[in-house]
């Protein structure tokens, strides 16, 4: 890159302006043995600069001239305080021609509006800069007081020979248990034996497959002890988005989760950050403040545990989810990542997805079908996921029922709408919905329907009742015309 002549390849910069923010710049470059010319207009500077063999020369940097004066300069950094200046620098740039990069010193919104017009690549706010700098720095700080009052918890319980309960939300998901996981992990540097505990299912065969790989140890609450026989009790992960709180009857010591509680927890511990998109995400920062390195399955299961709650980095993903990623990429196993994101169906999915596919009614780009009365209700969530594929189809879900209960399952691709408000508006006064913007689900009790007793006899009359009152609540709260669905491909 040369604005200039001479056929050298090395590159040549120039500061215009030369305060303490020029300065401090070019001193770093000519650390760096790179080729800087300075530009001010104060000539008492300039011999100053002189002095420190500093290759700088008098020039007001509005006036003409200007743009001779760096002709041969690949990139220019225009850094005086003096906005107005800069402006005029910018503009006897851009006038005289030539492929200079140009990066200048803005003080304020407007005039880094009038500067990126005038032609800069780059426009500097100082003040901004400040108060990124500044946020970044409370940020590290805040994780790092933090990391100290969660070190003082698991001492004590370790000095004590307690045992900690780590808690995930019911039905856990990849990133729950994947934190508790990687809670466990810290717990262990302190000598601190730690359960992790569920209650529900581990149903998804993914999330089964991800547990059987990695050996992850989950206890069910009604197998493991009492929660007053541990000394400590963490909740990882559990106040899951629109679920209703799992009732809690012991003290709990730590909370840790990226969404708010329905309630206020009063734990002695609370890190709560909705801006992250998983607790995953939250837990490989506490990994690395603690300075331990992840084992292989705690990091592909921390891997994993983002990359599920992210839709693999296309939903809500933040720089923190990123960047955390980019840490375990290189301590986790991919070749299990590859075994947990493709498992063989098992039979029972199979025949849902089967059910699904021959009873779809769809409206518009929308597909409701129902799969009857199942086993494996975390099927319902695949054949939806699949039904998303089909052409034209936008959004899907899928219903079945199981042990006196109405499950429906929904997935989305439409940017327009989020399937999990869609489910709290149309089911939130019947059942338990949860969800975000492209997938959710809702549990009803069967009879809130129908008040049919559930008997061989009636099955198919219960079932139809159910699946149209379902479908004509979900096409009422998307706003779908018609309740009345067309089978078809």
């Amino acid at each position: 890159m040369s604005a200039g002549s001479g056929g050298s390849s090395r590159t040549r910069y120039a500061i215009l302006g030369c305060g303490s923010v020029g300065h401090a710049v070019a001193e770093d470059l000519t650390d760096r043995d790179r080729d800087v010319l300075i530009l001010d207009r104060d000539e008492s500077r300039v011999e100053a600069l002189r002095d420190q063999d500093l290759n700088a020369q008098v020039q007001d940097i509005a006036a003409e001239g200007v743009g001779e004066a760096v002709a041969d300069r690949d990139i220019i950094l225009i850094l005086a305080s003096d906005v107005e200046a800069n402006k005029e620098a910018v503009k006897a740039i851009r006038e005289r021609g030539g492929e200079h990069y140009v990066v200048v010193r803005a003080s304020d919104p407007v005039s880094e509006d009038e500067l990126r017009d005038l032609g800069a690549d780059v426009v500097i706010n100082p003040s901004t800069v400040i108060a990124d700098s500044a946020l970044r720095s409370l940020e590290t700080g805040e994780l790092e007081y933090m990391a100290r009052q969660l070190a003082d918890i698991l001492r004590e319980t370790g000095e004590s020979d307690g045992r900690l309960a780590i808690l995930t939300h019911d039905n856990p998901d990849p990133d729950s248990i994947a934190s508790a996981t990687a809670l466990q992990a810290i717990a262990e540097a302190y000598d601190v034996d730690a359960d992790i505990l569920y209650t529900g299912d581990v149903g998804h065969q993914e999330n089964r497959a991800f547990v059987n790989l990695l050996g992850i140890d989950l206890l069910s609450r009604e197998e493991a002890d009492p929660l007053d026989a541990y000394e400590t009790i963490a909740l990882v992960d559990h106040a899951k988005s629109g679920e209703p709180e799992m009732e809690i009857d012991a003290d709990v010591d730590v909370y840790i989760d990226h969404y708010e509680a329905d309630a206020e927890v009063d734990a002695r511990f609370v890190d709560v950050r909705t801006n992250v998109s998983s607790t995953s995400t939250i837990l490989t920062k506490y990994l690395q403040e603690f300075d331990l390195s992840p084992s292989e399955a705690v990091a592909t299961a921390l891997l994993y545990g983002i990359r599920a709650e992210t839709l693999d980095f296309k939903r809500d993903t933040t720089p923190a989810d990123l960047t955390a990623a980019a840490y375990l990429h290189p301590f986790a196993n991919h070749d299990t990542l590859e075994q947990v994101e493709s498992p063989s169906m098992s039979p029972e999915t199979l025949d849902v997805l089967a059910e699904a596919i021959q009873n779809r009614e769809v409206q518009g780009s929308h597909l409701f079908s129902t799969a009857g009365f199942i086993r494996d209700r975390e099927a319902l969530a695949q054949a939806a996921q699949h039904l998303l594929n089909l052409e034209g189809i936008t959004t899907t879900a899928v219903l079945g029922i199981a042990d006196e209960k109405i499950y429906l399952s929904a997935r989305s691709k439409d940017i327009r709408i989020n399937i999990g408000n869609v489910l709290q508006e149309a089911f939130e006064d019947m059942g338990d919905a949860a969800g975000h913007s492209t997938q959710g689900s809702v549990e009803i009790p069967l009879g809130i329907f129908t008040g049919i007793e559930t008997s061989d006899e009636n099955r198919d009359t219960l079932l139809q009742l159910t699946e149209e009152a379902v479908r004509r609540k979900l096409f009422d709260a998307m706003g779908v015309e018609g309740s009345e669905g067309s089978n078809g491909s």
